[in-house]
């Protein structure tokens, strides 16, 4: 319980030392990961059945030959597909705008330093150096919370496109 509250102390220093925006910043790596997580709960836990009732109907058609056959087997797994692949342009936007929260801070951060070289000069380096923290760790946020969506994202990525090429092996049309 101790370590807990020293650990939400130094989140709340943290927060503080970089400014309001390193709550936006935040706000879009919790969304972000909610729809990752999402991604990957229905890829492991309801697309195999999705995937099984698709491959059980194609096997139960007595014609998989025909033109007309193969048109409903390209609609099957279009359809997949698109339920795979759902959200993860999202994700992807979400990932790009990290950064760019970061560096809405570091704007706001150097506004901050100007303010304070207008006020008082640039005698008083304590002073500055707090809005020289506020530009940079939203900075450092935004792109550490990129990073971390863009390896998922990119192995989410893969896991779709992989289960699209092994339904449609699945479903032999000869």
């Amino acid at each position: 319980m101790h370590s807990l509250i020293e650990l939400w102390e130094s989140v709340r220093d943290f927060i503080a030392t970089g400014g309001d925006v390193l709550y936006i910043v935040a706000l879009v790596l919790f969304i972000m990961w909610i729809l990752i997580i999402e991604r990957f709960w229905f890829i492991s836990r309801e697309y195999p059945a999705m995937r099984d009732k698709i491959i059980a109907d194609w096997h139960a058609r007595t014609d998989t030959t025909s033109w007309y056959a193969h048109k409903i087997r390209e609609a099957w797994v279009s359809q997949a597909s698109t339920q795979l692949n759902e959200r993860i342009n999202v994700i992807k936007t979400l990932v790009a705008v990290c950064p760019m929260v970061g560096l809405l801070g570091t704007v706001t951060g150097m506004i901050a330093v100007f303010e304070i070289m207008a006020l008082v000069g640039t005698g008083n380096p304590r002073l500055m150096a707090s809005g020289i923290s506020m530009a940079t760790i939203p900075t450092m946020a935004g792109m550490v919370a990129a990073l971390s969506g863009v390896f998922v994202t990119s192995k989410l990525e893969a896991k779709v496109k992989a289960a699209v090429h092994e339904l449609a092996d699945s479903m032999p049309h000869h």
